[in-house]
């Protein structure tokens, strides 16, 4: 097997499929083939990949380690992981590390085929529950996650189920629940995947007539199941089919399943009805958008790791308008510290200012903003939001409607009511009265809310 041309067209399929993505195409298309090397450690091999700086190895790994993985593994079906070496742009390639060895080669063919995305290969080991900035807004899930690692199985948290949007934690808190097993308990075997491997593994096992090894992999070797991204189980039958006696393999066995989803179960398109009621069968932790003081913790945090010195008004800076997820708000303390060494300046409020003008994540909410998330959140439509209609559930999904303006719009009484088809001021104060009793009383609707503000959140980033 050429690898050099197998990376040429892994690398155009990547770029195929995402080609209206321009920052992945701009952070991927200096990716390229180094070398295959036996892995020293392990009976598999090593795939390495050269990039031009630290940045991009660290956006490549957090953004496209998995796209890359499922593309190898669909054409390559032995064991290996990937390492992304540093290589600056007029560094010359070794020859000796371009060169397939013969024994390499020798030790690929007679290689045994074990799974290659092993909790070893593909836990982070940076992503620790010590690592993991608690605040208000995860510390349900923080707390959860740490007892279940502290006993795997014992509690009744089975599956647990870790909800939030893009770039809040979820992640980190997966790879936290099994870095923390593997620690303490070394005998237990952790699966560590997001659906989507899954799924590409699911079809490749297929297409090979693999089946029984497959089953083995994910069920018969495997002691916890953490599974990242899973509202990507949506897209097929036959996989839901096979997800779901993997459900009920480990739950008949006492063992752990936390999976992690940026909707809760009742929102995943095309899941099926069986697989959604395993999904709420244990516990449900959200996790939601981290207040401005969290955001200043985190981003003081992961600048203290890197050596970066920050002072309180950058740091409020950049916290303040990195509001979308912890990913931008990170990638922004990225973007300050390349540019400042690229010029040899120290960093400032100035600099920073100048570097993110263009990057700020707030977006004007506005009432029809309101009123179409929360349509779509009920199954409704906007006009009847409007209406004088008083069936259920559109007079909950109404007052929730007003309830959001006022608090995040400060609108009068009178500018909600004529917003929704020129209702007085007293049906708006109302409405208001009723959302609170009911948020706190009514866990049902606190739960509806809580993922309506988290939708209004990722739009805004307020």
């Amino acid at each position: 097997m050429n690898f050099h041309e197998l990376w040429i067209q892994i690398k155009q399929n990547i770029i195929s499929k995402n080609h209206q993505n321009q920052p992945l195409i701009m952070w991927f298309n200096q990716t390229e083939y180094l070398g295959l090397e036996a892995d020293a450690n392990e009976a598999g091999f090593v795939f390495k990949l050269s990039v031009p700086s630290a940045l991009h190895q660290y956006w490549i790994s957090q953004n496209l380690l998995e796209t890359i993985s499922s593309e190898i593994s669909s054409v390559y079906e032995h064991p290996f992981h990937i390492e992304l070496v540093v290589v600056k742009p007029d560094q010359s390639k070794n020859d000796e590390v371009l060169v397939e060895t013969v024994e390499a080669v020798n030790q690929v063919n007679s290689a045994p085929r074990v799974s290659h995305n092993t909790a070893r290969e593909m836990l982070n080991p940076e992503y620790t529950f010590s690592t993991f900035v608690v605040g208000r807004n995860n510390e349900f899930a923080h707390a959860v996650s740490y007892s279940i690692a502290k006993r795997p199985g014992a509690e009744n948290y089975n599956p647990l189920f870790i909800c939030g949007p893009t770039g809040m934690g979820k992640t980190h808190l997966l790879n936290a629940v099994g870095n923390h097993i593997r620690e303490q308990y070394p005998q237990m075997s952790i699966c560590y995947c997001s659906a989507e491997r899954f799924l590409n593994d699911f079809i490749s096992s297929i297409r090979r007539h693999e089946m029984a090894r497959f089953r083995q992999k994910y069920r018969e070797k495997c002691d916890i199941l953490l599974m990242d991204d899973i509202q990507v189980l949506g897209r097929g039958d036959a996989v839901q089919e096979e997800f779901f006696h993997t459900l009920n393999e480990f739950f008949e066995k006492g063992q752990q399943v936390i999976v992690a989803s940026d909707r809760m179960p009742k929102d995943i398109k095309n899941l099926e009805d069986r697989i959604r009621t395993r999904l709420e069968w244990g516990l449900i932790a959200d996790i939601q958008m981290p207040d401005l003081e969290t955001r200043i913790a985190i981003l003081r945090y992961k600048a203290e790791r890197r050596g970066i010195s920050l002072s309180p008004d950058i740091a409020s800076y950049i916290a303040r308008i990195s509001k979308t997820s912890i990913r931008k708000l990170e990638g922004n303390l990225n973007k300050i510290k390349m540019f400042a060494e690229l010029q040899g300046v120290p960093i400032s409020l100035e600099l920073a200012r100048k570097i993110l003008a263009t990057h700020d994540d707030t977006k004007n909410l506005t009432i029809e903003d309101v009123q179409k998330i929360v349509a779509d959140h009920y199954k409704v439509r906007v006009v009847d939001l409007k209406a004088r209609s008083r069936t259920q559930p559109l007079v909950t999904a109404r007052q929730i409607s007003m309830y959001l303006v006022k608090k995040h719009l400060d609108k009068s009484l009178v500018e909600i009511g004529r917003s929704f088809g020129g209702k007085d001021h007293s049906t708006v104060i109302n409405a208001l009265r009723r959302v609170e009793d009911q948020l706190a009383a009514n866990p049902d609707i606190k739960n509806d809310f809580n993922e309506i503000e988290n939708r209004i959140h990722n739009l805004t980033g307020v």
